[in-house]
């Protein structure tokens, strides 16, 4: 009887391991049967991300919503798993909503620094846009002296102009004395400078240049006074 069961033992576990591999193969093609690769959803809106991960067996959950400046209000901007990752049929995708750039009320940027006004928007998640240089006599470079969008303006995106200082690269001069000074000398020297001379007057008679004799016993502006390049300059002539 031993003998006998002992000559059937081998086909036995041979009947045992078809058995087992059966099961196993049984089980994985169940398992990878109801597999499904999750599409892509970024920049889809909520609605049309939903279809589409409905029509590929998934569930969509929408759990938050940030704001952006990359991706348009109301698109999907982020989704987990990411697309193409194999998932179980009825599996849940979590996606994130673009709100858009923040929108902020813009604070009252004039007379602060270029600096200033950078940190003040950066706080308010704006940001500073084109920045316009230009130069106001008796105003200290890089400071803010005009904006658009103008200060208080509300549901506003970034970015915000503004219109800054410029440092002052004109020459300056301060005018010498050329009264007792020829004509023809003192306008070479001023020319030379980049200022101007205008027409002089000699005694009540007015003489145009290039006739530049004479001696100077009148100028505007007085000596001592400060003066830029381009500005002009009139002297008084003696005969």
């Amino acid at each position: 009887m031993i003998n006998k069961l002992l000559r059937y033992f081998p086909l036995a576990m041979v009947l045992v391991m078809v058995f087992v591999v059966s099961v196993l193969v049984s089980v994985r093609f169940a398992i990878h049967g109801r597999e499904v690769r999750v599409p892509k959803l970024d920049g889809l809106t909520p609605v049309q991300a939903e279809r589409i991960a409905n029509r590929n067996g998934l569930v969509l959950s929408v759990e938050s919503r940030f704001y952006t400046n990359s991706v348009p209000e109301g698109r999907i901007v982020s989704q987990s798993p990411q697309p193409d990752t194999r998932v179980r049929s009825g599996w849940k995708v979590v996606v994130a909503e673009s709100l858009g750039p923040q929108r902020a009320p813009v604070p009252n940027l004039v007379g602060q620094s270029e600096h200033a006004a950078d940190v003040n928007l950066g706080r308010r998640g704006l940001q500073v846009g084109g920045v316009a240089k230009l130069h106001l006599a008796g105003i200290q470079p890089g400071v803010v002296v005009a904006q658009s969008p103008q200060a208080n303006s509300k549901n506003v995106a970034s970015p915000v102009n503004l219109v800054v200082t410029a440092v002052d690269n004109t020459p300056h001069y301060v005018m010498p004395n050329f009264v007792g000074k020829s004509l023809a000398e003192s306008t070479d020297l001023l020319e030379s400078a980049g200022l101007v001379v205008g027409n002089a007057r000699r005694n009540a008679s007015i003489i145009v240049k290039p006739a530049a004799e004479g001696v100077i016993i009148w100028q505007y502006p007085p000596a001592g006074q400060k003066v830029t390049a381009g500005e002009v300059v009139r002297f008084q002539v003696r005969k």
